[in-house]
């Protein structure tokens, strides 16, 4: 299992200037007029004792001051800015419209990414059949499969349309999380002075409930700003390993910093929110930017396992690229790469169409997945009047056939039971000559 990051008990561990926490101190207040002492650590996700330093600070700058307060401490104190304060608040926000979350140095990012990479991952075929147990696959298939997911570099999956290029990244991505558990992402990280944001709730998916406040021995929520000693890090989030598909709308830019101007602060590329889990390339040589220059864009990543980012000021810095990266494509490979790029890409697995006796496999499990009992006619039916007379069967077929005879039944408020009659007319919809 991956080890959590360990929450700092002090700024140093921290590892953030006094300065930014005490920014994003006055850009709370100043959003939401006054906030108790553990309002602001729980916006933060810092503990108290180390935003208290940054309300000493800015307390003994005349930058705010105490509303209230009770007998339970300053963290039960209500903090509002005074009119210096404000003029702050208002400097901070022109510098970096940022609010949220502490971010987390780049450097124990790095470090965390190291932790939980996909390199060396301990992959053998029960392994591999466990995370896809609930999927029809070429028996030679997962063998081909295993080697590449050892190795924790690239792979090049080719072969004609709808024969589960996607469902191979996903079924990686399941076994990535059952052999390597879950893994930690920051809500934002600082590098060379600047935030970039990094928690994409669309794609992590996360472990860890609510994830802002700790978990008592009892099992009820604690306030964020008490802490537990060796509790982990709630400037991270807790997820599953990541699997992130893209396909023929990537294009150079979406693999750069996205830079929010008028926030003076950045957005994670996708294959960066990616680390520690799988990243697709599916549709290869549909997108707007040509192979070619998709290609040399990932030459230094493959390699060295790095990429460098650039921001706005033109300043570089590097980043881990740890994770599984597929590209798929159902056009000829040798249009696509030269000999230079596939000879990166060590793990080549061609996808085929399946055959008979795969094909019904298929259809059964689908028919169980929508719970409508399986008629062997219809399968015997499609053979007969399309695979045998030149239509190349495709492992989705099945799918899309059932959902659209689920829809015909529907329609006509009929019972959805399958004969062949009824998946004939679903294949002739389906098949339809354009």
């Amino acid at each position: 299992m991956v080890p959590a990051p360990r929450s700092p008990a002090t700024l140093a561990e921290c590892g953030l200037q006094l300065g930014l926490i005490a920014d994003l101190v006055l850009k709370q207040l100043y959003l939401h007029g006054t906030l108790l002492g553990g309002d602001i650590a729980r916006a933060t996700r810092l503990p108290f004792s180390i935003v208290d330093e940054a309300l000493r600070a800015l307390r003994d700058q005349k930058c705010i001051e105490v509303a209230s307060g009770d007998l339970v401490g300053r963290v039960s104190y209500r903090f509002a800015l005074t009119e210096l304060g404000r003029t702050r608040a208002r400097e901070s926000f022109e510098h970096c419209r940022y609010v949220g979350p502490a971010p987390v140095p780049i450097e124990q990012y790095i470090e965390q990414c190291q932790l939980q990479h996909v390199t060396g991952a301990v992959c053998t075929l029960p392994m591999l059949r466990a995370a896809f147990q609930d999927s029809i696959l070429r028996p030679s298939l997962l063998e081909e499969l295993g080697p590449a997911v050892c190795s924790g570099t690239s792979i090049f999956v080719y072969g004609p349309p709808g024969n589960g290029k996607t469902l191979i990244a996903k079924g990686l991505g399941r076994f990535l999380n059952q052999q390597g558990g879950d893994i930690y992402v920051p809500y934002a990280i600082q590098a060379e002075s600047s935030i970039i944001t990094l928690f994409d709730p669309g794609i992590h998916h996360t472990t860890d409930d609510a994830g802002v406040s700790p978990r008592n021995s009892n099992g009820t929520e604690s306030p964020s700003y008490v802490v537990p000693e060796g509790y982990f890090d709630i400037r991270w989030r807790r997820i599953r390993r990541p699997v992130v598909i893209t396909g023929g709308e990537l294009t150079l830019d979406m693999l750069e910093l996205q830079f929010n101007a008028g926030g003076n602060f950045y957005t994670a590329p996708m294959h960066i929110k990616a680390n520690g889990g799988v990243f697709l390339i599916d549709d290869f040589g549909r997108q707007l930017v040509s192979p070619k220059e998709l290609l040399n864009r990932w030459i230094v990543p493959l390699e060295e396992r790095v990429d460098y980012l650039t921001l706005s000021t033109g300043r570089k810095f590097q980043l881990p690229f740890e994770q599984l990266i597929i590209f798929s494509t159902n056009l000829d490979p040798r249009e696509l790469v030269d000999d230079a790029f596939l000879r990166r890409i060590r793990h080549k697995v061609k996808i085929e169409s399946p055959d008979r006796d795969t094909y019904t496999e298929i259809f059964q499990l689908v028919c169980r997945q929508k719970q409508v009992e399986f008629d062997s006619s219809a399968v015997e039916m499609l053979y007969q009047r399309y695979y045998d007379a030149g239509r190349v069967p495709r492992s989705s077929d099945p799918r899309d056939l059932l959902e659209i005879a689920d829809s015909i039944c529907r329609f006509r408020e009929k019972a959805f039971a399958l004969s062949a009659e009824l998946i004939d007319e679903s294949a002739r919809r389906f098949f339809g000559q354009l």
